[in-house]
C-alpha cells in the first residue's frame, strides 16, 4: 500500500505549502478578533447607554419640575390669593359691623397666607420663573394690609366703622393692585407649566427615538456578531472538521486546508503536518510489515527446521550415542582381563562423555520446547505442583536430609508441566549447592504484590556472589567445575525462560547473604480461577505467618 500526498488549493490556503515554522501565528488570531469585537461592542453600548441615561435624566428632571415645582406653586399661588381674599372679607365685614366675630376670616387668612408664602419661597427661589412676580404680589398684598386691612383690624369696635369708611377707596385700589399682581403670578406659573409639559412631550419623543436607535443598534450588533462568528469561526471550524473527519475515515491523501483567523489557519497547518507524518509513518509501517511478513516466513521455515532438528536430536543423534556407550561398556566387560588400568579409564571417559552428551541433548530439547509444545494455559494448583516436584527430588532430599517448607501456595494460570519443571529445578539447585556442615533447608514463601504472586526460594547453601547474579541465568554458564557440582549449566536458564514465558520475572536477591534466595513472579490468575479458592485464603493468611521469609524476598526480582 502507498499513500500519495497529492492535492492542493489556491495560493495561501493550502497549508501543505506553508513555510511558517511550527508555533508561529501571523495575522489576527481568534482571540484578537473576539477582543476587538467585544471592545467595539462595549464602546457602542456605552455610548448608547450614555444617551439613554441622558434622555432619561432630562425626562425625569422635566417631569419632576412639573410635579414637584410648577404645579404645587400654581396651586399655592391660588391659595395665597384666597387667603388675602379671606383677609379682605373679614376686615371689610368688621369695618361695616364693628363686631369682632367678623374678624375670624381675617385671622384665618393671615395663617393661610403665612403658610402659602413659606411654601412659595421654597418653590420659587430667586431666579426661577415667577420669583419676581411673587415679590410684587407679596408687596401688593402688604400694601393693601398697610392701607386697609391692618388699620381696620386693629381699630376698636367703636372706631372700626369710621376707619373702614375713611380708607375704603384706597383699600379697594390697593386690593385691586394685589389681584392684578396675583393674576400675573399665576399666569407666569401657568406659562411655566405649559412650557414644562411641552418640554416633557419633546423629551419623551427624543427618548423614544433614542431607545429605538439603541434597539436597532443592538439588533445590528447581534446580527453582525452572528455573521462574523459564522464566517470567522463556525465556517472555518466546520471546514476543518470535515477535512479531519475525512482523514480519520482513512482518506489519507486528502489535504487539510485552513481559513479564518490566524490561529485556526495555524491549527490546520499543524493538523496537515500531523497528517503528512501519519502518511509517512503508514508508508514506513507498510514497508516494515512487508519485512515482518518476510521475517515471519523465514521464522516459520526456521521453526520447521528446528522441529526437524529436535526430531533428529531426540532420535537420530541419541541412537549413535547409546550405541557408543553400550559397545564401550560391552568392550570393558568382555575384555577387562586383557586391558590395563589406563585403557579402562579411557573406556570410562568415553562412556561418561556419551552419557553427558545425551543429557545435554535432552536439556537442550527441554529448553527449546518451552513456549512451543506445552502451550495450553489452565488453572494450576501450585500446592500440587510443589508436591510433584518434591516427589521428583525425593531421593536427593532423603540422601542429604534436606528440609522443605513452604507457605500456602496459590492457584495460577499457566502450563502445568513447565511450572513443575520450574519448581523442580529451583528446589534441586537449592539442595545441590549445599554446605557440607549443615543439612540443606529450603523455604518457599509467597505473597501478593501489584497484581503478581512473588515467590522466594531461600536456602542455606553456599550462596551466589552478587557479581554473578546475572551470569547464572546465561545458558551453559557454570560457577563451579563439573567434578564439584555436576550439571550442564542450563537449569536456571530454563527457569528464566519458563517464568518469562508466563509473564513474570526471575532474579537473585543479592541482599541475602545467608545462602541463596531466588525470587520470581507469576501473574495472578483471573478472578474466575482464584476468587474464593482455599489457596488464595491460605496465601493471604500465610503472608503473616511467613513474614520472615516473604519479607526478605522484596528486592530479588531481575
Amino acid at each position: 500500500m502507498s499513500y500519495d500526498d497529492s492535492g492542493g488549493g489556491p495560493a495561501g490556503i493550502s497549508v501543505a505549502s506553508s513555510t511558517a515554522p511550527p508555533g508561529t501565528v501571523k495575522g489576527w488570531t481568534t482571540r484578537r478578533w473576539v477582543t476587538a469585537g467585544i471592545t467595539v461592542t462595549a464602546v457602542l453600548l456605552a455610548v448608547l447607554a450614555s444617551l439613554g441615561a441622558w434622555v432619561f435624566a432630562r425626562s425625569s428632571s422635566t417631569s419632576d419640575h412639573l410635579v414637584y415645582t410648577t404645579t404645587p406653586a400654581l396651586i399655592t399661588a391660588a391659595e395665597l390669593e384666597q387667603s388675602l381674599t379671606d383677609e379682605e372679607t373679614g376686615s371689610r365685614g368688621y369695618g361695616l359691623s364693628g363686631q369682632r366675630s367678623f374678624l375670624q376670616p381675617y385671622q384665618d387668612g393671615l395663617k393661610d397666607e403665612k403658610a402659602a408664602v413659606a411654601r412659595l419661597r421654597v418653590l420659587l427661589p430667586a431666579g426661577s420663573p415667577g420669583a419676581d412676580e411673587l415679590t410684587r404680589t407679596l408687596a401688593a398684598g402688604e400694601a393693601w394690609k398697610a392701607r386697609f386691612g391692618r388699620p381696620v383690624a386693629q381699630a376698636a369696635p367703636a372706631d372700626a366703622v369710621g376707619v373702614a369708611s375713611a380708607r375704603a377707596d384706597s383699600g379697594k385700589t390697593a386690593f385691586d393692585s394685589f389681584r392684578t399682581a396675583s393674576a400675573r403670578l399665576q399666569a407666569t406659573l401657568r406659562d411655566d407649566q405649559a412650557h414644562g409639559r411641552s418640554e416633557l412631550a419633546r423629551v419623551r419623543t427624543e427618548r423614544n427615538w433614542i431607545f429605538s436607535l439603541i434597539a436597532a443598534v443592538v439588533v445590528a450588533l447581534l446580527t453582525l456578531i452572528a455573521v462574523g462568528l459564522r464566517r470567522a469561526l463556525t465556517a472555518p471550524l466546520g471546514d476543518l472538521t470535515r477535512d479531519v473527519r475525512r482523514v480519520a475515515r482513512g482518506e489519507f491523501r486528502h489535504v487539510v486546508r485552513g481559513s479564518g483567523p490566524a490561529d485556526l489557519r495555524q491549527l490546520a497547518r499543524d493538523v496537515e503536518s500531523m497528517r503528512q507524518r501519519l502518511v509517512d509513518e503508514l508508508a514506513f509501517t507498510d514497508a516494515a510489515r512487508e519485512r515482518l511478513d518476510e521475517q515471519a516466513t523465514d521464522l516459520r521455515r526456521s521453526n520447521a527446521e528446528l522441529e526437524q532438528f529436535a526430531y533428529v536430536a531426540s532420535h537420530d543423534l541419541q541412537e549413535p550415542l547409546r550405541k557408543v556407550a553400550s559397545f564401550c561398556q560391552l568392550l570393558q566387560r568382555r575384555y577387562a582381563d586383557q586391558l590395563d588400568e589406563r585403557a579402562g579409564q579411557y573406556i570410562e571417559f568415553a562412556v561418561d562423555g556419551a552419557n553427558r552428551m545425551q543429557t545435554l541433548i535432552n536439556d537442550l530439547l527441554a529448553f527449546s520446547r518451552v513456549g512451543r509444545l506445552h502451550t495450553d494455559s489452565e488453572g494450576v494448583d501450585l500446592e500440587e505442583v510443589f508436591a510433584r516436584a518434591g516427589e521428583a527430588i525425593s531421593m536427593a532430599v532423603e540422601d542429604t536430609g534436606a528440609e522443605l517448607v513452604h507457605d500456602p501456595l496459590p492457584q495460577v494460570v499457566g502450563d502445568r508441566t513447565q511450572l513443575a519443571m520450574l519448581f523442580q529445578n529451583v528446589l534441586s539447585n537449592a539442595i545441590k549447592f549445599r554446605r557440607a556442615d549443615v543439612p540443606p533447608r529450603v523455604e518457599v514463601s509467597c505473597r501478593l504484590e501489584d497484581g503478581f504472586w512473588r515467590f522466594a526460594v531461600t536456602d542455606n547453601g553456599i550462596g551466589i556472589a552478587p557479581e554473578y547474579a546475572e551470569k547464572v541465568f546465561v545458558i551453559f554458564q557454570r560457577l563451579h567445575t563439573r567434578d564439584a557440582y555436576p550439571g550442564n549449566g542450563i537449569g536456571l536458564t530454563l527457569c528464566k525462560k519458563i517464568v518469562e514465558y508466563h509473564g513474570g520475572a526471575i532474579g537473585i536477591d543479592t541482599g541475602y547473604d545467608q545462602g541463596t534466595r531466588i525470587t520470581f513472579t507469576l501473574p495472578v490468575a483471573e478472578p474466575h480461577h482464584t476468587a474464593g479458592t482455599p489457596h488464595e485464603a491460605a496465601a493471604a493468611a500465610g503472608a503473616g505467618n511467613g513474614a520472615g521469609a516473604a519479607g526478605r524476598a522484596g528486592n530479588g526480582a531481575a
